[in-house]
């Protein structure tokens, strides 16, 4: 299946889908940063289409046509946003729904929006996490496709935290892109399960681990 990320950032959730082996044939981002430098690096096709505003006089949906344009284009069949800092209109759900994934630092649908590691500070929450979800025209309110917890310590800042979530988010996103394009794949019959969770092995390491459903007895 040919998968297409939006990044708008460092590209540590691309490096980190790539370390993971999993195959990509576009790179499109909204801003010149250090993502398309990833892809290029490795040889996936990279394409940059400027915001060029940031105002009321931002043209939401001719900016996602472009983006819709490219996906097209280069024949994508699944998107994953990958730190994309633009809310694409409604052409891109259209086209592509449910087949969009994105990934978030909270346990939805508790803190959806760009401040959620802030957010459950602020809140006193003893657990927050990382979400993959579908993303949908209502923004962070997608079928939940995966989720793990991150334990929220004493002392924890917002920096401290959100690099703990990033942790489990670099394991959990790429194993749920490619599980979920698998899923497409067949036919997407029934409900998506990842099938496993993240754990930390002994040595220290974060990794996918596989569970086996249990029957309630």
């Amino acid at each position: 299946m040919r998968i297409g990320v939006l990044a708008s950032g460092s590209g540590t959730i691309l490096e980190a889908i790539l370390k993971n082996e999993v195959e990509i044939s576009l790179v499109i981002t909204d801003r010149s940063c250090r993502a398309l430098e990833v892809a290029q690096a490795v040889g996936i096709p990279g394409i940059e289409i400027v915001r060029n505003s940031y105002g009321r006089d931002f043209d939401r949906e001719g900016f996602t046509e472009q983006v819709v344009e490219q996906l097209e284009k280069h024949r994508i069949e699944l998107v994953a946003m990958a730190g994309y800092g633009t809310v694409l209109g409604s052409r891109i759900h259209e086209f592509f729904g449910g087949r969009i994934l994105n990934t978030h630092p909270s346990l939805l649908p508790s803190f959806p929006g760009w401040h959620a590691v802030e957010a459950a500070l602020e809140f006193g929450v003893k657990v927050t996490g990382c979400t993959v979800h579908l993303a949908t025209l209502d923004v962070d309110a997608g079928p939940i496709l995966a989720q793990e917890s991150v334990k929220i310590f004493p002392g924890d800042d917002r920096d401290r935290l959100h690099e703990r979530i990033k942790e489990v988010e670099r394991v959990l996103y790429p194993a749920t892109i490619a599980a979920y394009a698998d899923f497409l794949e067949i036919g997407a019959n029934g409900s998506f399960d990842l099938g496993a969770r993240v754990v930390r092995s002994s040595d220290g390491e974060l990794k996918l681990e596989k569970y086996q459903d249990c029957e309630e007895q």
